[in-house]
Parts: structure tokens; C-alpha cells; sequence
């Protein structure tokens, strides 16, 4: 049929619905297109957590109040927050196709890796590296807390926090059964003192509760349980070290403490009610606690308040590191900023004041990585949710020894893959009621080694970040 008459078909074809939408449609499209966009002066501050946005607030006031003359406009400051995947989807669209974005971004561990994929010349945050050692920062600020913003050799954002790992315990259940906390020193002291507590009065075949909230696919406890032990899969020179033996004997080791007839944890999910009902119900004794994570639990319990104790966590050998670390947040500034040395000035009113320190985390339980600020007195208060004791203190007496950590974009992608394995190792401890996790190190060793292969295959294909002695097999 021709053109012309396959036109007129069409049109004897629609209805008047169809035209209806069909302009509808059109004029929408126009409204948005004519529409004048409103462009706020100022510098934008994008972050995608409420608490840091509600605690910034009045920081920017008194920014903005310095700033109130009619010709400081343009230096004034305002927060945008965002969802987490938004504020990544914005970011990464910025940074690869030149849409705008903030002045100055906050984002966590995951996200600035996946900025991190390029060459250097094409990351799209500032390097920060050469500014914060002439101004003295690398020495004010804990040292570990820089690990997940560097990549090779270059500094990209001012860390916001430390996040330690203490141990949150059942108080009332360990005082009730006589159990002396302060001798425990390993992991090995922690459960054998601990055991009495799991057994089953009642009958039903069952222990009564369970030592500790772990389980073979919680991938961030999974990481700082390795990490705690002085493992890891990358090296500092970004090789793929999965396949270690430390890594193997961490692994066959929680595979016992998951599944066998020496099980010891319970899978009590956080952020669910769920999760939070069993631990309200004491089915599980003590929780792995970074800092964060016990400003979450008073506001998602606060019945809990008094029954609960911390202490740094057990070790894995006698002398070894008695804490890890679990999350963590930067501030970056983009290359695309109106004003670098405004927005600079501002990232440290942000980031370095001792006042707003304190502040945050009297909101949330966080302790800062500005080792300046950690005598301010609210660190020091006693914390009636954890039984007078001075939580603050205890989570910057760990801040010094959190292990450090690569910023590899490729970490989850490892990480997953060691969390397959350990799920494999623990379906065959349940399966043939394995208790020694000796029995488990030759599988462990096996599925690790497949955990490297898969990871080094998927480093090989970025030509910017591939180790050439390294090569993937």
C-alpha cells in the first residue's frame, strides 16, 4: 500500500481517545520543556542520610548568616538529600555524562568505589591529596579512616567517620547466669563461657536462644569478621589475595559457628521487625555493634535500654585486634563545583568542627575520625541505653586499631563470592554435623581459590585497574 493511503488508514484507524492522549501527550511534553527551571543559588550539599542532613542544618544557617550580604549569594549553602540509589544514579550520571551535580557530595563506601573505575585523571571528585597534607589534616584525622577514599595513592573525600565494631551483649541474661564478661578475651573464651546460656530447658530439642546474631549471608559482618582476623582480598597494590589461608580458616570457622552440631548463631536480620523481635525476645545473646548501627538499635528498641552492655570484640587468637569496622562515609567535592575554595572552606565547617561532633552523635551514636574533637566532653557521657557505660569512649578507644581497607570497586563483587563459599561450607557442616572447622579447610581453600579466579577475570577486563603481574588465570 502506498505511503499516502497507509496514512489515511491510520487515521480512519484511531479513535478520538487516541488523539485525545496522543495530544495530551504533546502539550505535556511542551509544558516541560518551556517551563523555566529554577536555579537556587548557592552551593548544594547533597547527602543521602536524613540524620546527617537534620544535624547539618544548623551549621548552614550560620553559614548562610555569615554569608548574607546580597553579592555572598553564590556562597550561600543548602542540603539536598536523596535516596541512596538515587543519589548513586546522580552521581555516576554526572560523572560520566557531565549532567550537573552538588557542589559537595556525601557518599558511602560502595558508591565512591564505582567512581573509582577509570583512570585517575577521569575521577570525577577532586583530588584532595596534596590540599589535606599542607593543611595538616592526614595528621588530625585517624589514619585508617582514609583507606576506602584512596585509590592508588590518591586521597578523594574527607572521611566522616571511624565506625569501629564493639560487641552489644544481653546483660540481664549474663548477669542472671553468673557469667564474668570482663575475663573473656577470644572468641574461643566468648563461646565456651557463653554456652551454658543455649540450653534447652524446656524440652523441645532446641536450644533456648543462640550466642550470636551472625549467619553466612550477612556480607557486611562477614567482611569485618575477616577483616578483625587480618584478612581480606585485596592487597595494597589492588592484587587479589582471596585465596589466602587466613581467609580459609575464617571461613571453615563461622561455617561451624552457622550450621552443625557446634552452632552458635542465630540469623536475626537487621533493619527488619523480625530481626528485632527476636532480639527482643533474647533468642540471641550479643550482636557485632559498629558505631552506627547503635544509634539505629535505640531508636528501633528502646525497651532494650539497660539490659545491654558493650565490650570490645573477642579476638581471634590471644594479643590479636579486638575490633573491626563495618560501612563508612565521605565528603567529596566534584571537579564540576562552581567555587572550589568556598566549597572547601565549607567541607571542613562541615567535617572538622568539634561542636557539630558532638552533635551527631548525640543523635546517632557516631564518633568522628578528627582525633581533635574526641575530647569534647559528650563522648564521655554516660549512655543509659548501654547501662551508664560511656559508649563514646569505648568506640575512640577502638578508633586507632579498625583494620585498614581497599577501595577497590570490585570489594562487593569479592565479597559476594566469599559469601557463596561460606554458604557452601555451611550447608555441608549442617549436612554431615561437622563441629571442626579443620574438617572444612581443604573446601574452604578449594571454593576460595574459585573466588579469586572469578574475581581477577572480572579485574582483567578494566585495562585501568588490572595488575600486570597479577593476570587473571
Amino acid at each position: 500500500m502506498p505511503a499516502p493511503r497507509r496514512f489515511f488508514a491510520f487515521l480512519a484507524w484511531t479513535t478520538p481517545a487516541v488523539w485525545l492522549l496522543l495530544v495530551l501527550s504533546l502539550g505535556s511534553a511542551l509544558v516541560v520543556l518551556l517551563r523555566p527551571r529554577a536555579q537556587r543559588d548557592g552551593l548544594a550539599v547533597w547527602t543521602f542520610a536524613k540524620t546527617h542532613a537534620t544535624t547539618y542544618a544548623g551549621v548552614l544557617d550560620r553559614w548562610n548568616g555569615e554569608h548574607a550580604q546580597a553579592e555572598q549569594a553564590s556562597q550561600r549553602a543548602y542540603v539536598v538529600l536523596f535516596d541512596g540509589p538515587a543519589l548513586e544514579r546522580r552521581l555516576l550520571s554526572a560523572f560520566m555524562s557531565g549532567t550537573p551535580a552538588g557542589d559537595l557530595i556525601e557518599v558511602e563506601r560502595g558508591m565512591a568505589s564505582r567512581t573509582f573505575t577509570g583512570p585517575l585523571e577521569d575521577v570525577g571528585f577532586v583530588d584532595l591529596t596534596d590540599r589535606l597534607r599542607a593543611e595538616g589534616m592526614m595528621d588530625v584525622i585517624n589514619l585508617p579512616s582514609f583507606a576506602p577514599w584512596i585509590t592508588r595513592g590518591r586521597v578523594f573525600g574527607i572521611p566522616h567517620d571511624v565506625h569501629p565494631v564493639l560487641l552489644a551483649y544481653r546483660s540481664d541474661l549474663t548477669d542472671a547466669a553468673g557469667i564474668d564478661m570482663a575475663g573473656i578475651e577470644t572468641w574461643e573464651d566468648f563461646f565456651t563461657a557463653l554456652r551454658p546460656l543455649m540450653a534447652d530447658t524446656d524440652g523441645d530439642g532446641r536450644a533456648d536462644r543462640y550466642l550470636l546474631n551472625f549467619w553466612a549471608n550477612n556480607v557486611l559482618m562477614l567482611d569485618a569478621l575477616i577483616l578483625q582476623a587480618g584478612g581480606g582480598f585485596f592487597d595494597a597494590e589492588g592484587r587479589v589475595i582471596i585465596d589466602s589461608e587466613i581467609n580459609a580458616h575464617v571461613l571453615s570457622t563461622l561455617a561451624t559457628w552457622c550450621a552443625g552440631p557446634s552452632r552458635v548463631a542465630l540469623d536475626a536480620p537487621e533493619f527488619t521487625a523480625a530481626g528485632n523481635t527476636l532480639r527482643l525476645r533474647g533468642a540471641v545473646v550479643a550482636s557485632l555493634m559498629p558505631d552506627w548501627l547503635a544509634g539505629i538499635w535505640k531508636a528501633d528498641m528502646p525497651s532494650l535500654a539497660g539490659n545491654l552492655r558493650l565490650m570490645p570484640i573477642p579476638a581471634w587468637e590471644r594479643g590479636g585486634r579486638r575490633t573491626s569496622t563495618v560501612g563508612g562515609t565521605m565528603l567529596g567535592i566534584p571537579k564540576s563545583t562552581r567555587d572550589f575554595d568556598t566549597a572547601w572552606t565549607l567541607a571542613k565547617r562541615l567535617y572538622l568542627d568539634a561542636d557539630t561532633h558532638a552533635a551527631f552523635f548525640r543523635a546517632t551514636t557516631i564518633i568522628p575520625p578528627v582525633k581533635t574533637s574526641w575530647s569534647h566532653p559528650a563522648f564521655a557521657e554516660p549512655d543509659p541505653y548501654f547501662g551508664g557505660q560511656q559508649s563514646g569512649l569505648l568506640y575512640i578507644a577502638q578508633a586507632g586499631a579498625v583494620p585498614m581497607r581497599n577501595s577497590s570497586p570490585y570489594a562487593t563483587f569479592a565479597l559476594e563470592r566469599v559469601s557463596d563459599a561460606l554458604l557452601a561450607l555451611a550447608d555441608r557442616a549442617g549436612q554431615e554435623q561437622i563441629a571442626d572447622p579443620a574438617l572444612l579447610l581443604p573446601e574452604a581453600r578449594e571454593l576460595l581459590r574459585e573466588a579469586q579466579r572469578q574475581t581477577a577475570r572480572q579485574i582483567e577486563r578494566n585495562v585501568f585497574l588490572r595488575v600486570k603481574d597479577d593476570p587473571a588465570p
